[in-house]
Formats: structure tokens, sequence, C-alpha cells
């Protein structure tokens, strides 16, 4: 059973930088589709960054201040945000496409303060 767990969240002040990372077992990360998500109360959950064969793109929220990457020896998925803004506080989660399923992490929570 693939199980996905981020860590990384907490609580951040506006301007600055977060790595989030999530840790894969027992598969490998190095040729899966994976993504971030994040969700705020009441909202859906929204595509944060993607990453797959075919390349990477981020969501015109993040694009610019965002990198995600992966380490395959690791079995570790990242996302680095920069400049931190007050509307990146959400629960941020971590997804990836395994068998044709997408398994989800339980996610970490990102708190920006002004």
């Amino acid at each position: 059973q693939v199980q996905l767990e981020e860590s990384g969240g907490g609580l951040v002040q506006s301007g600055g930088s977060l790595t989030l990372s999530c840790t894969v077992s027992p598969r490998t990360v190095s040729t899966t589709p994976m993504a971030w998500f994040r969700q705020t109360p009441g909202s859906q959950r929204e595509l944060v960054a993607r990453i797959a064969d075919w390349g990477i793109d981020y969501s015109d929220s993040v694009k610019g201040r965002s990198t995600i990457f992966r380490d395959a020896a690791k079995n570790m998925l990242f996302l680095q945000l920069n400049n931190l803004k007050a509307e990146d506080s959400a629960v941020y989660y971590c997804c990836g496409k395994f068998f044709g399923n997408d398994i989800w992490g339980k996610g970490t929570l990102v708190t920006i303060s002004s």
C-alpha cells in the first residue's frame, strides 16, 4: 500500500520561504506523476504544481516563486515556496498517481503571518 506523508509546514512570515517535503513509501517517485495541491476552509483543493515525464507546471498563483522537484534516491517530492504571501496559507497536500489511482497524503498546514 502506497503512503504519502507531508512535512515542513508551519508558521512563516510574509515574504519568507519554506520547503515542503513529501515522503513516499514504498514506491518510487522517479517516474510517477506527482503534484502538490492546497486547500483553505470552504474552498476546493487547488493544484499548485505538478511534475511528470512531460515536464513541470505551476499554477499562476505561485508561478515564478515556486519550485517542485524530487529526489528519487530518497523517494521524496518537494515544493519550495518563496516570497510567501498571506494567500499562501493553506493545508498543502502531496498527491501521486500510482497504478492509475490518485494517492493523497494527509496534508501539512502552512500559515503565513503578516
